[in-house]
């Protein structure tokens, strides 16, 4: 099992950065990808980052150019640089890890919220 627990969400302005975090703990040895998902209200979860154990990178078309994932494979570690918030990037983020032979995310943080004022 793997256990995912994010932070650093919070209220910020539009045009404000925020930092998150998200550290795992159990069997991370058989991690995969790890990411970040979001998920505003009223709508479905989607992926906004994705990150290889290798490095390989995958964005959301909206939030290419402002956010950046990075990982830290020796301390179980994926962050979210998000610049350039808008009011739409709204909504609990989630970190997110696919392990062992699993095709799909099997591992889920509780989320944090994301607030960005107009």
């Amino acid at each position: 099992q793997v256990q995912l627990v994010e932070s650093g969400g919070g209220l910020v302005q539009a045009g404000g950065s925020l930092r998150l975090a998200c550290v795992g703990s159990g069997s991370m040895f058989s991690v995969n990808d790890m990411g970040w998902y979001r998920q505003a209200p009223g709508k479905q979860r989607e992926l906004v980052a994705t990150i290889t154990r290798g490095g390989f990178l995958n964005y959301a078309d909206s939030v290419k150019g402002r956010f950046t994932i990075s990982r830290d494979n020796a301390r179980n570690t994926v962050q979210l640089q998000m610049n350039n918030l808008k009011p739409e990037d709204t909504a609990v983020y989630y970190c997110a890890a696919r392990g062992g032979t699993a095709t799909n995310y099997n591992y889920w943080g509780v989320g944090t919220q994301v607030t960005v004022s107009s």
